[in-house]
């Protein structure tokens, strides 16, 4: 039996990535094969039909094979990736970046700082990555930048909304009362933040992030904070 993961975060507490988590859960009894599925994806455009491209990660190059040839459809296709870390670091925190730039466009602001935002967001997502001891090449492609680019932007993105609401001057409480479904970058926030913080990687979007959604800060002191930052190079 195969496990294909298509959750996005890192557990509370634990900070273990999701597939881990299935290993974890299965592993008194037997080990698993585990992959991950990620890219830029809105479900609603899946079930429609509408092109989609993916990536299946696993450490694994026969299992990555298998579920490549299994799952593929005309409009569904599928790349391999053999860097799991890579691929489910990236799916979890791109939602974090994704609802800063949600804020952004809540506080009415141009399109230069989400711009700004979203490249420096890719940045400290390769920091941490690369800490884990993922590939930086797999943050240039479907599972990094592509899904970035997707759940920053598209109109149907949880996580973006979440971060529109907030800059409003929408309570964080009330936002997530009213959804119907998962903004998995609200609870991810907490968990990137500590493993950053263990691993000794610098996140400031993340940590402003975190404020804003966990201690209160306000939306327009942490986009001030980030601007005020000591300068550097790229």
């Amino acid at each position: 039996m195969f496990f294909v993961s298509a959750a996005k975060g890192i557990e509370n507490d634990s900070l273990m990535r999701m597939s881990e988590v299935v290993v974890d859960v299965a592993k008194p009894r037997f080990l698993p094969q585990v992959a991950a599925i990620s890219g830029p994806t809105f479900a609603p455009e899946v079930a429609r039909g509408e092109p989609t491209a993916l990536v299946i990660a696993s450490p694994d190059e026969n299992l990555r094979q298998i579920l490549q040839r299994e799952l593929s459809a005309p409009r569904f296709r599928l790349y391999t990736n053999a860097d799991l870390i890579g691929v489910e670091i990236a799916a979890a925190v791109k939602n974090i970046i994704a609802i800063a730039a949600g804020v952004v466009d809540g506080l009415g602001l141009g399109s230069n700082p989400v711009a700004a935002l979203i490249t420096r967001g890719l940045a400290e997502m390769t920091r941490l990555v690369v800490a884990c001891g993922g590939k930086r090449e797999t943050l240039s492609g479907l599972a990094g930048l592509g899904d970035l680019v997707l759940t920053s932007y598209g109109s149907l993105s949880r996580n973006r909304r979440v971060g529109v609401a907030l800059g409003q001057g929408k309570n964080i409480d009330d936002v997530l009362s009213n959804m119907r479904m998962v903004a998995e970058g609200v609870k991810t926030a907490k968990s990137t933040v500590a493993l950053a913080r263990r691993l000794n990687v610098e996140m400031p979007i993340v940590e402003k992030m975190y404020a804003v959604l966990h201690e209160g800060l306000k939306p327009q002191e942490a986009i001030d904070d980030l601007m005020e930052r000591k300068l550097k190079e790229e």
